[in-house]
């Protein structure tokens, strides 16, 4: 009887790896904007200890992956480092945003690209929106404009940070499709390599020309940028590098949904941000959409 068991558990436990690693690394994410509010430096100079601490190790993975591939054009190398600019503005933005709004409100309008590359797709293919597509943007249009009321009721402010997070959201697109385009040829760690070499300075260049306090001025500090730098660029990435190979565009987004819920827990517990109605809608409107923009994906690929 032990025998039976022993091979009947083993793929389950297999299976099972990626959908942990999935959440694990949503999760991991979605702390990132408690880490950026932590920090005793600026949250700018916060992106860029998160680019440059764990940057070693990347660029270790991504020397072993480019072992086992072909030697990538130049002018795709070049293409990486360009979006790592992107990838700089879209740290930037949404850094400064999360000091400004919401920690719920941080993590939705940061994952406002997946909607943008929608549409990029819709243009590449030359026709109209589908239902479904249609259902999705209806939902995104609905949640932002119910998010950023609630936050005017707050303070011109914290309106000014969704405004924040939400050009974040749209500089990741910038980043995200020249790396996709890259990441077959190179490899995905080879890819988030290079956009962190080419984005550090950046974001160094910014942090020192708003005048912020680059080096944390305690251990409590370099704690914090290390545990950001640990859970968003490698652990959180790392993971999903992991997991994606594993699961459909609709499982991926559906999964994307634990961010703005954990960050949202977060904001509550530690900075006594209480949600209200309004902010429930308006989650259950984006979740709405980005579930129909996976299930859209979905068709165009099935």
């Amino acid at each position: 009887m032990s025998v039976p068991a022993t091979v009947s558990a083993t793929p389950a436990r297999t299976a099972a790896l990626p959908m942990l690693a999935l959440l694990a690394g949503n999760a991991a994410l979605a702390l990132g904007p408690w880490f950026v509010r932590l920090a005793d430096s600026g949250p700018v100079a916060a992106g860029f200890w998160r680019l440059v601490l764990v940057l070693p190790v990347v660029a270790l993975l991504a020397w072993r992956e480019g072992r086992k591939r072909p030697v990538a054009a130049t002018r795709l190398r070049w293409l990486v480092a360009a979006a790592g600019a992107f990838f700089a503005l879209d740290l930037a933005a949404w850094h400064i945003g999360i000091e400004l709004t919401r920690l719920g409100n941080a993590a939705l309008f940061g994952n406002a690209g997946s909607l943008v590359l929608m549409l990029w797709g819709l243009v590449a293919l030359r026709r109209p929106p589908r239902r479904l597509e249609w259902l999705a943007l209806g939902a995104a249009v609905g949640c932002g404009a119910i998010l950023m009321g609630r936050s005017l009721e707050v303070s011109v402010s914290t309106l000014a940070g969704d405004l924040f997070c939400l050009f974040a959201g749209l500089c990741y697109v910038g980043y995200l499709l020249p790396a996709q385009r890259a990441r077959a040829e190179l490899g995905p760690w080879s890819v988030l390599a290079l956009a962190s070499l080419a984005g550090a300075p950046l974001l160094l260049a910014a942090a020192l020309a708003l005048g912020e306090p680059v080096v944390p001025a305690t251990a409590g500090g370099w704690l914090t940028v290390a545990g950001l730098s640990l859970g968003s660029q490698l652990i959180g990435q790392g993971l999903l590098v992991y997991a994606l190979a594993h699961f459909s565009p609709l499982v991926i987004g559906m999964a994307l949904l634990t961010q703005p819920a954990i960050a949202a827990g977060v904001g509550w517990a530690a900075f006594g941000e209480v949600l209200g109605a309004g902010d429930v809608i308006g989650m259950v409107l984006v979740s709405a959409a980005l579930v129909l923009v996976s299930a859209a994906r979905q068709q165009q690929t099935g």
